[in-house]
């Protein structure tokens, strides 16, 4: 679809392995023109979690997807003021890349916590589409989730991806331990948790 970006939005601390697959099947499953990558500043629904600086996690970023012409980073959660509600990101970035169709990159845990999300229904009418990757034991209730956010089933799209058990939690812990993590993340991420000295 031409002029269809996908917005693929994460702390990102740090980006790993599983962020590329989902966001590169997402791309080519959605036929969108790019990945747009949001790195959030301060994410709401986690306000307490310890969390690298946010100029090392866009630095990070940038090298884990440099030499990829489809993916972009975005500083729309870094460049306005907080909270960063994702309604007001997709505001922003509207109103950036007027003519721009957008698809929202969510799992689908994150799809059924949707109706607590800030104004669910006011960032579902920014979205041309959902992009939804599915997440073991998370099977939300679509009749449900369409009862509370009418028109959601109708945006929805499903993306098949590999299922590859890495987080980002995960990473952390394993440096803080000692422990082998060197392959779940691109070289150039390892570096510079390497050279940072993160997560000890």
């Amino acid at each position: 679809m031409d002029g269809l970006i996908a917005v693929f939005g994460g702390t990102f601390d740090p980006p790993h392995i599983g962020h590329l697959i989902l966001a590169d099947e997402a791309r080519a499953s959605l036929g969108a023109r790019r990945v747009l990558w949001v790195v959030t500043a301060a994410p709401p629904h986690k306000p307490a979690a310890p969390r690298s600086p946010v100029e090392v996690r866009l630095h990070m970023v940038e090298a884990a997807i440099a030499g990829n012409a489809d993916f972009e980073i975005s500083r729309a959660d870094i460049d306005r003021p907080p909270p960063h509600y994702a309604a007001g990101t997709m505001a922003w970035l509207r109103e950036r890349m007027p003519g721009m169709r957008f698809v929202y990159l969510i799992g689908s845990d994150s799809l059924r916590d949707l109706p607590t999300w800030h104004t669910p229904g006011e960032f579902l009418a920014q979205c041309e589409a959902l992009g939804v990757m599915r997440r073991p034991g998370a099977e939300p209730d679509l009749a449900a989730l369409e009862t509370q956010i009418p028109g959601l089933a109708a945006k929805l799209r499903f993306v098949v991806a590999p299922l590859v058990a890495i987080s980002g939690r995960d990473i952390r812990d394993r440096v803080r331990r000692g422990a082998p993590y060197r392959y779940l993340v691109p070289r150039a991420v390892a570096d510079i948790i390497d050279e940072e000295r993160l997560y000890r």
